[in-house]
């Protein structure tokens, strides 16, 4: 039997790199970030109501999304970014149920279903674990910065996702914190990995 894990937690505190060991593990991974990608692809419905919600400020020139753009606009405003969610959530959380539904049927161990918004889009009730992933503001910070954000903008993604880490804190089954070594959160991951499968067979 199949058991389905939400994975949640703010930007830069290792929500991929733990997707990435449950894949080694075995599970199938979901990831919302690129089913996002996928859904405002030049052609796509979604990208026709981004661009005439926000403008000509986030086209790139060859006619796809700007996503750098598009990202100063909505972080630092929680109004364009309700508007952004507006729009893609429903596409985005159809292309999730239709992954899901596939993979179901393909008798996997495990589905883990990686986004931030995962209690916020309803994505959480469909599985029967929570996963938060967590880690310290000063290493969080020093993972942002390290991926090429400025400080202020660095400040300002971890204020936005405050909402998205208590939701996620209330829904949680499991936390993982990654604010440790490597190895060890890696062996944390494959504890917990086991026990959910072990407790959805038990079912």
């Amino acid at each position: 039997m199949t058991v389905h894990i939400g994975l949640t937690g703010p930007i830069g505190c290792g929500k991929s790199t733990i997707a990435r060991w449950l894949a080694d593990l075995g599970a199938t991974v979901i990831d919302a970030d690129e089913v996002a990608r996928l859904v405002v692809e030049p052609g796509e419905p979604a990208l026709a109501r981004v661009l005439a919600a926000f403008g000509e400020a986030v086209r790139a020139a060859d006619g796809s999304l700007d996503r750098p753009a598009l990202g100063r606009i909505v972080f630092a405003d929680p109004a364009a970014l309700a508007v952004l969610e507006g729009i893609l959530h429903p596409a985005i959380h159809e292309r999730i149920l239709a992954a899901m539904a596939a993979a179901d049927s393909a008798g996997v161990p495990a589905i883990v279903v990686e986004a931030i918004k995962l209690v916020e889009s309803g994505l959480a009730a469909l599985c029967e674990e929570v996963w938060l992933v967590t880690c310290d503001g000063a290493t969080q910070h020093r993972r942002l910065t390290g991926r090429g954000l400025s400080d202020d903008e660095a400040r300002t993604r971890m204020a936005a996702q405050a909402g998205q880490l208590l939701a996620g804190r209330t829904a949680a089954t499991r936390v993982v914190d990654t604010s440790g070594s490597l190895e060890t959160t890696r062996a944390v991951v494959a504890r917990a990995y086991a026990a959910a499968i072990a407790a959805r067979r038990s079912t």
